[in-house]
């Protein structure tokens, strides 16, 4: 986790860690690899300090660090730090946000 407090994403870019996928049911049976859905929610892990519009004033990116987004299933760069995966997308990459 220290390599990922280091990182900082630059303009718009995001850093998210897409959520593990259910691995039992409800009732408790064991759901095979092959079975299991890919997951295409994610956590914001750090995110840059926005891109600049034509008038080049900074827009803040449209999430914050906690928030659990709604990330496509292909796209943004793969990163690894201290052997956990990770994805670099930009902030219009994100599909949408998940209400707490």
């Amino acid at each position: 986790m220290a390599a990922v407090k280091r990182f900082r994403p630059l303009l718009d870019r995001v850093l998210v860690q897409r959520l593990s996928p259910e691995t039992k049911t409800k009732s408790g049976l064991v759901i095979p690899e092959k079975a299991q859905e890919k997951v295409n929610e994610a956590k914001v892990v750090a995110v840059g300090a926005g891109g600049r519009n034509k008038g080049g004033e900074v827009v803040p990116v449209s999430v914050t660090i906690g928030d659990t987004v709604l990330v496509p299933e292909y796209g943004g760069t793969k990163l690894k730090f201290d052997d956990e995966d990770y994805v670099l997308l930009r902030d219009g990459d994100i599909l949408g946000t998940f209400n707490s």
